[in-house]
């Protein structure tokens, strides 16, 4: 097998115009683009990236430290602001308890532990008034001299109860002023946890007398530090009620109750150390479980302090969340840019390399450009004949149906008129032909050919269309890939450059068609790639000026003399070739001559033997005639098709289109379910293009569902209704069609019937 291959330089004459011209119309449509200067352009692009890529890393990060020293700056003065109000809080509190116990004090004056034991009731009552009113007294309790009960809010009588080794009675006992706000415990007389605010009470000659205790409950500092900082439990935030050793006394967010410190060595400790009366710390917390930003403020002269943290991890997690927004806002399209300037100096590689063969681009697009716009006149002329050829035809099928009628009633006298109309009747079919494949809406019917054996048949008939005066040279080739293209088309692509090449070399010359293989590739440039078969007619006439050659595929344009050409025979081939999935390309010069080359597409089977015909062997079996159901919505040809198909010895049912024929059927096939009766029918012959809901090809499915076998014969002019009707998988005749080859059909479906499939009573016998 041989196989010629298609450099790029010949690639790029494969067009619709000559090099010459191409060159012209180039510097027509393109204008001169000046030299660039690559290296400039590459040293800007490089420094455009390094631009790209440094701002965007420095915006980002001048960007999170602001927004990181932003955050922090803004969750200390929201500490600040939250511990002075707690600050005020916790002293209000204090200085009310400060006032109950010396109220008490003033109460319990002159009175030592038993004459408190004797005014219990009354003691009691006193301080149950007092201390019920406040939510953050758990109990109000007065102790001894050495620590017994005496009187309290919550009992009477007391229970035997002593508090004197309990470190808070020692500490007041002893003067030690920490001691006078103990550390949370759970008390015996309030019978919760609480944390006890005491004062000294004295005898007469100023002596330790005992203790004036006051259990206050840490949840209530809980529940209002819980709506100081907002009411929700995953608030960032936290605060504590702390003494000075560390002893917290309340905090919230709250965990499980019990004695806890801050740790010694904190910041918070070194700054209590200090004396520091407030001020902020940073510090990681035992029980905010990790660092915090802590302010804090000493409340009054008590010794305690008030602290409200805020959580690095909150501020990092805001910062992060942030820092994702402006890493994707500020990245996104960086990366785009980025990728783009290095696509950018990649492309310019590319680009210097591929600057001298600009000119071939620019051509490769000037030609697909140039095909558009004969895609586009090959659009409009289409849309122009599909609307007037099914009309055309229909004409042609009355003329040529009389015709036959005439012919087969054996009117004598009439012969030379009869062939006349047929010799017209060629010629209508011809140009409608014609017309059609220019148009792309020719019924295309494929099959595979195998060049090397099809073209020394044409021999003959391209003798006959060049003339006397030119001698014909067909070279086939060697190992010719087969090709799927149909035979007829092709055969009209071949007259039509046939012609004009005859009418091209008016002194005589050659005209010369060479098959041959070839492979397109991608980087040739060639508007095709693959594997082809290239048919080459050349002539060695007078050839083609640039601007005929342009337009020498452009539809209904011909230089011949009014009445010589009709301008269809080179866009009949365009149009062919286009249709098959190929090309078809000319080259030509002054004096040259001209070269037609068409590029079909390699076929993937191989070309089939045509099988031996059986001659007759059923003729002696002469078969009854069919019942026809003729649909069809021009009256003319149904009456000449009926009159045809009546003088084949067959009955005919007309009706005008498919919606009435399918109602037709139907009724006949409810009879046939009720009765037994079979179908009156043999055979369904419609048109396709008709008025009403269905069509032929909606008509011909609708039967082929029936459960009784019913032939099928359509008849269309157009390529897409034949296209869909091939796919339904019934028989299709192409307008105009020849009536012998309707009859050829119609024995065929009679020799197909079984004997039984036949009703006698309803056929007539054989004429």
């Amino acid at each position: 097998m041989t196989q010629d291959r298609v450099d790029s330089p010949r690639a790029s004459r494969l067009s619709h115009f000559s090099r010459d011209s191409a060159r012209e119309q180039d510097d027509a449509s393109f204008p001169v683009v000046p030299e660039q200067n690559f290296h400039v352009r590459r040293i800007t692009l490089i420094a455009l990236l390094v631009v790209a890529v440094v701002l965007p890393f420095a915006y980002v990060a001048a960007m999170a430290f602001t927004d990181l020293r932003s955050r922090e700056a803004d969750a200390t003065d929201m500490t600040l602001r939250t511990v002075r109000v707690a600050e005020e809080h916790a002293l209000k509190v204090f200085d009310m308890n400060e006032a109950l116990n010396s109220r008490i004090v003033d109460l319990t004056e002159g009175l030592d532990d038993d004459g408190i034991r004797a005014c219990e009731p009354t003691i009691h009552d006193k301080l149950r008034t007092m201390g019920g009113g406040y939510p953050q007294v758990a109990a109000v309790s007065i102790f001894g001299l050495e620590g017994a009960l005496l009187a309290s809010s919550r009992f009477y009588p007391v229970p035997v109860l002593s508090i004197g080794e309990r470190a808070d009675f020692v500490g007041i006992r002893d003067g030690n002023e920490l001691e006078h706000v103990s550390k949370v415990m759970n008390g015996h007389v309030a019978g919760e946890q609480v944390f006890n605010m005491g004062v000294e009470r004295k005898a007469a000659d100023g002596s330790f007398a005992g203790v004036v205790s006051i259990a206050l409950r840490p949840g209530y500092f809980d529940a209002f530090y819980r709506e100081l900082l907002g009411g929700s439990n995953d608030t960032p935030m936290v605060m504590s009620l702390v003494r000075t050793d560390g002893a917290v006394l309340a905090h919230y967010p709250s965990g499980p109750r019990g004695p806890a410190e801050l740790t010694p060595a904190s910041p918070f400790a070194e700054a209590v150390a200090q004396g520091r009366r407030a001020g902020v710390v940073r510090m990681r917390s035992n029980l905010a479980s990790g660092n915090l930003i802590v302010a804090f403020r000493h409340v009054g002269s008590y010794p305690v302090y008030v602290l409200c943290g805020y959580r690095t991890s909150a501020i990092w997690s805001a910062w992060y969340r942030h820092l994702s927004v402006l890493i994707l806002s500020m990245f996104t399209p960086s990366i785009a840019l980025w990728c783009v300037i290095w696509l950018s100096l990649r492309r310019l590689g590319a680009e210097e390399e591929a600057w001298e063969r600009w000119q071939a681009e620019a051509s490769m697009r000037r030609s697909v450009e140039s095909a558009y716009r004969q895609s586009r006149k090959m659009e409009a002329l289409g849309t122009l004949v599909g609307s007037v050829a099914h009309d055309f035809n229909n004409l042609l099928m009355i003329l040529s149906a009389n015709v036959q009628i005439v012919r087969r009633r054996g009117v004598g006298g009439v012969d030379r008129e009869l062939s006349a109309m047929e010799r017209a009747l060629k010629s209508g079919q011809s140009l409608t032909r014609q017309l059609l494949g220019v148009a792309r809406k020719q019924p295309l019917r494929t099959e595979t050919l195998s060049l090397e054996r099809w073209l020394p048949t044409c021999r003959e008939l391209l003798r006959a269309s060049l003339g006397a005066k030119v001698s014909l040279v067909i070279d086939s080739g060697v190992d010719t890939w087969p090709v799927r293209v149909d035979a007829a088309e092709l055969e009209l692509a071949l007259i039509n450059v046939a012609v004009n090449a005859r009418d091209a070399m008016t002194n005589g010359g050659r005209f010369t068609v060479r098959a041959s293989n070839v492979v397109f590739r991608h980087e040739d440039g060639f508007p095709l790639t693959g594997e082809f078969v290239q048919l080459s007619l050349e002539d060695t006439g007078a050839g083609m000026a640039p601007d005929v050659l342009a337009r020498a595929f452009e539809p209904l344009f011909t230089t011949k003399s009014k009445g010589m050409g009709t301008g269809l025979g080179l866009p009949q081939v365009f149009a062919f070739c286009e249709s098959s999935g190929g090309l078809a390309a000319i080259d030509s010069a002054i004096g040259a001559g001209t070269s037609v080359r068409l590029y079909l597409p390699r076929a993937s089977a191989e070309p089939q033997s045509a099988s031996p015909v059986e001659a007759g062997a059923q003729e002696s079996d002469a078969p009854q005639g069919l019942r026809v159901l003729l649909v069809e919505d021009n009256q003319e040809v149904a009456a000449g098709t009926e009159a045809l198909l009546q003088m084949m010895g067959h009955q005919v049912t007309c009706v005008f289109n498919a919606d009435m024929a399918l109602r037709l059927l139907d009724d006949a096939r409810a009879k046939r379910a009720d009765t037994g009766e079979p179908l009156p029918f043999d055979l369904v012959l419609s048109d396709i293009h008709m008025p009403g809901k269905l069509n032929g090809i909606d008509l011909a499915e609708a039967v082929l569902a029936f459960d009784t076998r019913l032939p099928v014969i359509l008849v269309t002019g157009y390529a897409e209704e034949l296209d869909r009707a091939r796919h339904v998988n019934v028989r299709v005749l192409s307008k105009p069609f020849d009536i012998g080859l309707l009859e050829k059909l119609l024995e065929g479906i009679q020799h197909d019937l079984a004997p039984t499939d036949i009703d006698p009573a309803t056929h007539p016998a054989d004429s």
